[in-house]
C-alpha cells in the first residue's frame, strides 16, 4: 500500500503519463482523468492501437511504441483489465519508467513483484487524478473527506 509521501513523491517527479487504454471518447473515465492530468501540467502520452489521436497527442499501438518514437515516459498508468498487466509491466520495466499505476479496480501481484524487483515504484487501485486531487488540494472546495487534516495548503504545489 502506498503511503501518502510516496504518492505525493511519485506525483510530484512523474510528469510524463503513459495513459495504457486511453479513450478518444470524452465521457469515459480515462479521458476524464487524462484530461485533468493535462490541465495540472502533466504530459500524457496516449496509449491506444485503435486511435491515431487524442486529446491533441499522437497515440500510439504500445508503450514500446511511444518510448522507440522519442517519448520520455515516467509513469505508466494502465486503464486496463487486471489479466492485460503483466505485458504492459514488462514494457514500462524495459522502457525505465518510473512507476506503472494500475486504476481502481486493477490489481496484478506478481507484475507489481516483477516491477518493483526491477526498481520501479507501483501504486495499485488507485485513480491517478482521485489521487492528484486529494493530496494536492484540489477535492477540498467540494466537501470530500480527504482524511488530511490542515488549514493550511501544502507548501509545495506542483501545477
Amino acid at each position: 500500500m502506498s503511503t501518502i509521501h510516496e504518492l505525493r513523491r511519485i506525483l510530484g517527479t512523474c510528469r510524463t503519463l503513459a495513459v495504457v487504454g486511453l479513450s478518444p471518447q470524452w465521457h469515459r473515465p480515462s479521458f476524464f482523468a487524462a484530461k485533468y492530468m493535462r490541465e495540472h501540467g502533466y504530459r500524457i502520452v496516449p496509449i491506444n492501437p485503435g486511435a491515431t489521436e487524442i486529446l491533441g497527442e499522437r497515440s500510439y499501438p504500445s508503450v514500446t511504441a511511444a518510448a522507440d518514437a522519442g517519448e520520455r515516459i515516467d509513469l505508466v498508468d494502465c486503464f486496463r483489465r487486471s489479466a492485460d498487466i503483466p505485458p504492459i509491466a514488462d514494457e514500462a520495466i524495459a522502457i525505465g519508467a518510473k512507476c506503472l499505476w494500475l486504476q481502481i479496480g486493477v490489481v496484478d501481484e506478481t507484475s507489481a513483484a516483477k516491477a518493483r524487483a526491477a526498481g520501479l515504484d507501483v501504486v495499485m487501485d488507485r485513480c491517478v487524478k482521485i489521487e492528484h486531487a486529494r493530496l494536492f488540494g484540489g477535492l477540498n472546495w467540494a466537501g470530500v473527506d480527504t482524511k488530511v487534516i490542515s488549514a493550511r495548503r501544502p507548501q509545495h504545489l506542483f501545477y
